[in-house]
């Protein structure tokens, strides 16, 4: 089955609209979903970095350690706020919840709990923070008496907040008394009493529980290790979806059979298909309850740039390879040239802007960045203004095409032919087959004759006669002069006159206007010289003679005429030696 180009150019405005809309609607779907969130702050991937740096995780099998800190003498470190919370965490990373449930306070609890509980509200305290909040070690108190500028009581600290849709929960630290009557550091028992409650919306749900269950308690960048085979089978699913719906699209263009229809089933096929599968396993990594460092791996978004950025570069190729198409079957093939740097330049400025999304997502300061880069660039451009001009002319040249490659024709006071309009000179080969190079910059300003231009070449002989010649002889020699013209086929017959143009000082001068049918020099000069034949031969048989440079002297009768012409000859002389 054919189509036409009409049809096909329809069917890809249609279909290119079809994607787009598509893809609009597949992403606000993805997006829509509202994001449980969490804490106040979501830490970046660089804080999750600096965190891990700080506090390394101790090995499974090695023995707790009394941990030193400031404050009385504690068997677990509890003498001050970030003792407790260090503690609490080492422990419950090991799984050693027996131990974490030393840094719980369970007492006074609701009559629903009990302090036998402490183990397993040890285990969900750890699930809710993994997965709401994000603590920096650093901002935690190590004083025995806690922040005193924090406006709470003296016994009491604030490690967090959480947020839910409808709630807010402090996740309290308080000091209280040992068994021996020493103040230590536990979890309040007001933020024990919320657990339930928090469980139930940061929990892991039945199906996480039931994976937790099953798979060893081992954790890795701050998750379980079923919760990474989840993200895993999310990814498989992910791609086989991406595959499905891809393929679908790519198989309708290949049938098209049209380069362009190739050409953008590839595009579907690569960054598009890519691109499509990171949205689904992003907006589909809730599914395995992800705790703070796994979200902030998510929403660093570095594969998410990197794919988009490919889809961005792909279709801007694809774009100007069509415009270059289109630009060459118009007949200004030299500006092709211009788009391969364009297109350079357009990929730098995409994948900087990348590089610095990238660094923003992670948690640098790009501004500082951004200020860096922009004192630097106006230095490289201060320090290459001049190349600037020349590459600008070059678009200039580009754009309105006064000259091509191959054109002949005088450009200021050069006579010759343009060889390469290079991004910094135009070289031009001159008759006497010279090359000289002159920077665009300073060519776009030159006056430019370009001879290729010509759709026909003026011939406009002038015929010099001399003033021993008839009226009748000059017009026998106009008329033989226009009816040769007429008679040639290369001469446009409607502009071709012959003219009594003036009486000159030596001759008398006709006037030959016409154009000859060529655009090409050699095949001018050829018409031109049977022509210059022509009109000796129509000169000839009217009798008449051409003129040349000469003066007529007339002498009176009896005229001494050696004293004339030493007279001639003084003035002569004398102006010689003026």
């Amino acid at each position: 089955m054919s189509y036409s180009l009409p049809e096909n150019r329809t069917f890809l405005k249609s279909f290119m609209i079809y994607t787009m809309v598509s893809v609009a609607i597949l992403m606000g779907v993805l997006f829509s979903a509202p994001d449980r969130a969490l804490s106040k702050e979501q830490p970046s991937l660089k804080d999750i970095t600096k965190k891990t740096d700080e506090e390394p995780e101790t090995e499974a099998k090695e023995k707790p350690k009394v941990v030193k800190v400031a404050g009385p003498s504690d068997e677990f470190g509890r003498g001050n706020p970030r003792g407790t919370v260090k503690g609490y965490f080492e422990a419950a990373r090991k799984g050693d919840y027996e131990r974490a449930a030393d840094y719980l306070d369970l007492r006074n609890l609701p009559g629903y709990l009990k302090k036998s509980d402490g183990p397993e509200l040890a285990r969900k305290l750890k699930i809710i923070l993994d997965r709401s909040l994000w603590v920096d070690m650093s901002l935690v108190s190590d004083s025995p008496g806690g922040h005193a500028d924090d406006g709470l009581p003296k016994y009491r600290d604030v490690l967090g907040v959480i947020e839910t849709e409808g709630a807010s929960f402090n996740i309290l630290l308080q000091k209280i008394p040992r068994e021996d009557g020493v103040s230590i550091w536990k979890f309040s028992n007001v933020t024990i009493a919320q657990i339930p409650e928090l469980y139930e919306y940061f929990g892991y749900g039945h199906l996480g529980e039931a994976l937790y269950s099953i798979f060893p308690d081992v954790e890795f960048l701050g998750a379980r290790l079923w919760q990474w085979i989840g993200v895993v089978i999310i990814m498989i699913v992910a791609a086989l979806i991406a595959l499905l719906l891809t393929w679908t699209a790519s198989y309708i263009l290949r049938r098209r059979g049209t380069n362009a229809s190739i050409r953008v089933a590839g595009f579907v096929e690569g960054p598009v298909r890519f691109l499509l599968w990171i949205l689904i396993v992003n907006k589909s990594i809730d599914l395995v309850s992800p705790t703070v460092t796994m979200r902030a791996i998510a929403q660093s978004h570095i594969i998410l740039t990197i794919a988009v950025t490919w889809t961005i570069m792909r279709a801007i190729d694809f774009l100007i390879d069509r415009y270059a198409l289109r630009i060459s079957k118009s007949g200004r093939s030299g500006a092709v040239a211009l788009l391969k740097p364009l297109r350079n330049v357009v990929r730098i400025v995409i994948a900087i802007a990348a590089v610095l999304v990238i660094l923003d997502n992670i948690g640098f300061r790009v501004t500082t960045i951004i200020a860096g880069l922009g004192v630097g660039s106006l230095a490289v451009a201060l320090a290459a203004q001049k190349t600037l001009e020349d590459v600008i002319g070059a678009i200039t040249l580009y754009a309105s095409q006064p000259v091509r490659h191959g054109d002949f024709g005088r450009f200021g006071d050069i006579l010759g032919t343009v060889e390469d309009i290079a991004m910094r000179s135009t070289r031009i080969r001159t008759l006497d087959n010279t090359l000289v190079s002159i920077p665009n910059a300073e060519f776009a300003k030159l006056n430019i004759e370009n001879f290729t231009k010509r759709e026909k070449i003026w011939y406009h002989p002038r015929i010099s006669l001399t003033y021993g010649t008839t009226q009748d002889q000059i017009r026998s020699i106009i008329a033989g002069v226009e009816k040769l013209l007429r008679a040639h086929p290369k001469i446009v017959p409607d502009i071709a006159r012959v003219r009594f143009e003036e009486l000159g000082q030596y001759s008398l001068n006709l006037n030959v206007f016409t154009y000859i049918d060529t655009t090409d020099m050699n095949e001018f000069l050829e018409v031109s010289e049977e022509l210059n034949f022509q009109i000796m031969d129509a000169v000839e048989k009217a009798g008449a003679s051409f003129a040349l440079p000469s003066q007529t002297m007339y002498l009176e009768p009896g005229a001494d005429v050696d004293n004339i012409l030493s007279r001639k000859e003084d003035v002569r002389e004398a102006k010689e030696q003026d």
